[in-house]
């Protein structure tokens, strides 16, 4: 990635806190960050930065993170497995705002803090949740490769047609900030009718959408468009499932946004198969990254490889944001957004 300079500058007290450093704390980068945040690392700290092309990934981790103090990336499982040999560490600082890759529980009985990049990441995702929605609606991929085989010799036939989205019923499982932007989205630029679902009714953020809240079983029912903004927990894997797919309109269109396991990714590929329903709109997947899928044979279904949050602004924030967490953190400092 290339050094952008679209971000404010750090904060001076994040920049304090970095110097302060006597002797140099020991931090891994597990995966890749951006070129400025891994110089200011560089600069302030001891580095060792995983290499996948240098063989066993996790038997590397194991080795650097026997002295080190803090770790920052994305994208690695990080247990008992891969820590047990840490004894120092203070943080890992992830460069997500998911955290399912990680042990939450082994790192609280370690006492080891985990931070996250909430927020920075919110309308970008929601920008792809719209743009996987907007594409099965109208079976853009679809229709993109029928137009470059030369088949555009007439007119499109009614079995091309697609899904008007305007004016239709959104439902959304999962109604937290990432959720809340994509209602917005619905709302306002397409005067959709907002339902939703999740643990509890969010009485103050529906108010802005006029968003109903229903059980799971009466949204699936009853939406036109299903949109799935969940983490990824012991509740939520396989939430929907086989039975779920059954309950939902024959004209439905499900996008998943969120983690690839809230889905039984097999009984969704029956369901697009038998044309249960219209379609899907996928960037998460039970297995990532994904080499081969059913998937890849139905022309009901639009694939992307999880890049909810991948543009060069948002992706220098998360950085930015992860790193500032690792300063804090190696300083004595409360990160700004903790998971554990």
């Amino acid at each position: 990635m290339t050094d952008l300079h679209i971000a404010p500058e750090l904060t001076t007290e994040t920049e304090h806190l970095s110097q302060k450093n006597h002797e140099k704390k020991k931090v891994v980068i597990f995966s890749q960050v951006f070129p400025e945040f891994e110089e200011k690392l560089r600069q302030d700290f001891d580095v060792i930065k995983i290499n996948p092309k240098l063989g066993d990934v996790n038997q590397q981790i194991r080795e650097a993170v026997t002295n080190a103090h803090g770790m920052i990336g994305a994208g690695r499982l990080l247990g008992k497995e891969q820590l047990k040999t840490a004894q120092h560490l203070e943080i890992v600082s992830s460069v997500s705002v998911g955290y399912d890759n990680y042990d939450v529980d082994y790192l609280k009985s370690r006492q080891i803090q985990l931070a996250h990049t909430p927020h920075v990441l919110t309308e970008t995702t929601a920008d792809t949740a719209f743009a996987l929605l907007m594409s099965a609606a109208r079976r853009i991929p679809e229709l993109d490769q029928w137009t470059r085989q030369g088949q555009w010799q007439h007119t499109v036939s009614a079995g091309q047609f697609g899904m008007d989205i305007h004016g239709k019923t959104l439902g959304i499982i999962g109604l937290g900030h990432i959720g809340s932007a994509i209602a917005r989205r619905g709302y306002y630029g397409f005067n959709m009718n907002i339902k939703y679902h999740g643990r509890r009714e969010k009485l103050e953020t529906a108010q802005q959408f006029q968003a109903e809240y229903l059980s799971l079983e009466e949204l699936l029912t009853s939406s036109d468009f299903i949109v799935v903004a969940v983490d990824l927990n012991a509740q939520t894997k396989h939430l929907l499932g086989q039975a779920e797919f059954a309950l939902m309109k024959s004209t439905s269109v499900l996008v998943n946004i969120s983690r690839g396991a809230v889905i039984d990714e097999e009984a969704l590929i029956e369901a697009l198969q038998n044309q249960q329903i219209f379609g899907a709109g996928l960037d998460v997947f039970a297995q990532e990254p994904l080499q081969s899928s059913k998937l890849f044979e139905l022309n009901n279904v639009v694939v992307t490889p999880h890049i909810g949050s991948a543009t060069e602004a948002t992706r220098y924030a998360m950085n930015k944001l992860a790193y500032e967490n690792l300063v804090l953190a190696l300083n004595g400092q409360k990160p700004k957004y903790s998971v554990v």
